[in-house]
């Protein structure tokens, strides 16, 4: 049997055409041949390859989204710095704009003083024509006489000063201007630097975005080969079903079945099961999706016996339970998803409530099977199970199986 993939909720469920190969080999009420399920396996291996594929392209798709998220991030920072330089431009601008202004009035006033300073100073002049006996001549009196002498060095005295000044004024405005003008130069500079790493990381961002849209629709397109691969192994399945009128009891290497109820495997959405959506469309709380063999006995044990059942982080596949392998990030977990995840252990003499994990084997590969033990093992070494997707039907039935050939899980209490 083949059972769907069991991905993490926070995958999508674009992969769930990754899933559809999970359906069951088993076929007549003889026992199975390795020459019956050359033809499923043949799906198997196409399934699988391309399966490698699309983790490929997703992974890379992936990190190219987690580039294109760190460029956008960097790309914001840019805009910031260019707005906070900007608006530190405007400022000076508007500092410089007033500094030119108010020298442009202090050239004007340094003008008006020059002129009045020569006019005093004509003034003077004509004044100083007059010799000092003229000047007291026309005066009413020495006090007279003195007072306009001081008031005329007096004028010329201001004068001088006044313009003093403003060219002392003139010359800081210049200076302020100098430096204003030396701040927005350097300021432009690093608007336009600013400006060209943002050019250089819109056109990596760019880029990047291309290369992910890509990868997205190779996913796409190998995902498709995929459901293509998927439903002719649906269509092979069923042709064996429909060539022995379904099987209700059989032998697969070392795995054996018998009293399967119904004997097509079609028992409907029952047994309790909380997810009867249709199939594949609801991710459970597990991890896994609905109607598949490991969602319902991932259900099992916590609604019905009362056991924890921790989340599987996309390491759901049965076989996966309890085999080492490698973990969707590349790393290695060395004693299966069960264990690791749910503290889940071996046993041999099964009771209610354990889990039976079929092996990654032959036409299992690379899904394998998982029931729920429902009685404990009789004198002949016979348990009865129940499951689900037996025969890749989506759908509940019960059977007896061997106690051979098959791994029993006891998962600690809730």
């Amino acid at each position: 049997m083949k059972l769907r993939t069991t991905t993490p909720a926070s995958k999508s469920l674009m992969t769930r055409s990754v899933l559809v190969a999970a359906t069951i080999i088993f076929a007549v009420a003889t026992p199975i041949q390795i020459s019956q399920s050359v033809s499923a396996d043949k799906y198997d291996d196409q399934i699988a390859a391309l399966n490698q594929q699309v983790a490929a392209y997703q992974a890379q798709a992936s990190q190219l989204n987690q580039q294109a998220q760190t460029l956008q991030a960097a790309l914001a920072v840019l805009n910031n710095q260019i707005a906070g330089v900007q608006a530190q431009i405007n400022l000076n601008q508007v500092k410089y704009d007033q500094l030119t202004s108010q020298i442009a009035d202090t050239e004007k006033k340094i003008k008006d003083s020059q002129d009045a300073l020569g006019t005093t100073i004509a003034n003077l002049y004509v004044d100083s024509s007059v010799t000092p006996l003229e000047l007291v001549a026309s005066s009413k009196n020495i006090s007279d006489f003195l007072d306009k002498q001081e008031y005329r060095n007096s004028v010329r005295d201001q004068l001088t000063s006044a313009i003093a000044q403003i060219k002392t004024l003139k010359a800081q405005l210049d200076q302020q201007k100098a430096d204003t003008q030396k701040v927005l130069d350097q300021q432009n500079a690093q608007k336009a630097q600013l400006a060209a790493q943002q050019g250089e990381q819109q056109s990596i961002l760019s880029q990047t975005q291309g290369q992910e849209a890509a990868y997205q629709q190779l996913v796409t397109t190998t995902q498709q080969k995929m459901a293509d691969a998927a439903a002719a192994q649906r269509a092979y399945y069923q042709s064996l079903l429909s060539s022995s009128g379904g099987a209700s009891a059989g032998v697969y290497g070392s795995f054996q079945w018998a009293n399967l109820s119904p004997s097509n495997g079609a028992g409907g959405c029952s047994g309790g099961y909380s997810y009867c959506q249709s199939q594949d469309s609801v991710v459970d709380q597990w991890g896994l999706y609905n109607r598949e063999c490991v969602s319902y006995v991932a259900w099992a044990l916590q609604s019905r016996f009362h056991k924890y059942v921790g989340y599987f982080s996309g390491e759901g596949n049965a076989w996966e339970w309890a085999s080492p392998h490698t973990k969707p990030n590349g790393s290695w977990n060395p004693v299966g998803s069960a264990m690791s995840y749910s503290g889940a252990y071996r046993v041999d003499t099964p009771q209610p409530g354990d889990a039976v994990i079929l092996p990654q084997s032959g036409a299992f590969s690379p899904i394998g099977h998982a029931m729920i033990v429902e009685t404990p093992a009789d004198s002949n070494g016979w348990v009865h199970v129940s499951q689900f997707n037996f025969y890749g039907t989506g759908q509940y039935s019960t059977m007896d199986i061997k106690t051979t050939g098959v791994i029993f899980l006891r998962f600690p209490s809730a």
